[in-house]
């Protein structure tokens, strides 16, 4: 078995920064052609040119807010006509609202809703026609601790990502039998632009770290491979799997 993915076509849904962007990353380097979307213009060409850069001719960008159902269906067909057809879909768009549950207002909720789940509806739906022309094909949708675990005033984020295991494992006894692998990856606390300052100044940080047996918090880079093996025919038998990249944190109980 091998992880080389040479010639295969991916798309990952936000992939402009933090985590989508270095599996974007990792799956070019591995030979994947990748399309990467998000929601911002200047981002997005950004971040294709910097990974086009590293990895010649084959990444390229498309604005996509993952909400709106039409957005997804030209973003995989432009994939689809831009290499040919479609192997593996990275739905890593996501969004967080933190607060009291009592102070989560109607929007919030929806937009984290529409962010996390229904954005991963969304892509599937459209996707799964192409993915199941090919003889092998991957759908890799980033879950959370979340999808496991209570969090602390992330209501609308906890749900969201206990659906998104629940649709995985869903998917992958319909389409497992199409040909279609479909798992998750729920990663631990990575530091990304968007989280230092919670982690390096907040109770939050330190609880994490308190839990988390290899004592720091994880690097983007650490996660990306994870999503090559999935991506591979190395994991030609795994499907309906939520493989947690955390340090351990799950596995934690008392820690001093």
């Amino acid at each position: 078995m091998t992880q080389d993915l040479q010639g295969k076509t991916a798309v990952v849904t936000g992939g402009s920064k933090g985590i989508g962007y270095a599996i974007a990353d990792a799956l070019a380097a591995a030979g994947c052609n990748v399309m990467i979307s998000a929601r911002h213009e200047d981002e997005v060409q950004h971040a294709a040119r910097t990974l086009s850069d590293r990895h010649p001719g084959t990444v390229v960008g498309m604005v996509c807010d993952v909400r709106k159902h039409e957005e997804v269906r030209q973003m995989i067909a432009a994939a689809v006509a831009r290499f040919g057809g479609l192997d593996v879909l990275v739905n890593n768009a996501g969004v967080g609202k933190f607060g009291p549950m009592g102070e989560l207002t109607p929007d919030d909720w929806h937009q984290v809703i529409e962010t996390n789940l229904d954005g991963v509806f969304y892509c599937c739906h459209e996707a799964i026609p192409h993915l199941r022309k090919r003889d092998d094909s991957w759908i890799i949708n980033i879950a959370s601790l979340a999808s496991f675990i209570g969090l602390h005033e992330v209501a609308a984020y906890t749900a969201s990502k206990a659906g998104v295991a629940g649709l995985t494992r869903a998917l992958a006894v319909e389409w497992g039998p199409r040909g279609v692998n479909v798992n998750a990856i729920a990663p631990g606390v990575f530091r990304t632009a968007l989280n230092t300052r919670i982690l390096d100044e907040s109770g939050r940080g330190q609880e994490f770290l308190m839990r988390t047996p290899l004592k720091r918090f994880g690097r983007v880079e650490e996660l990306a491979p994870a999503c090559v093996f999935l991506a591979s025919e190395g994991s030609s038998f795994v499907n309906g799997e939520v493989l947690t990249v955390d340090g351990g944190f799950l596995a934690s109980g008392v820690n001093q």
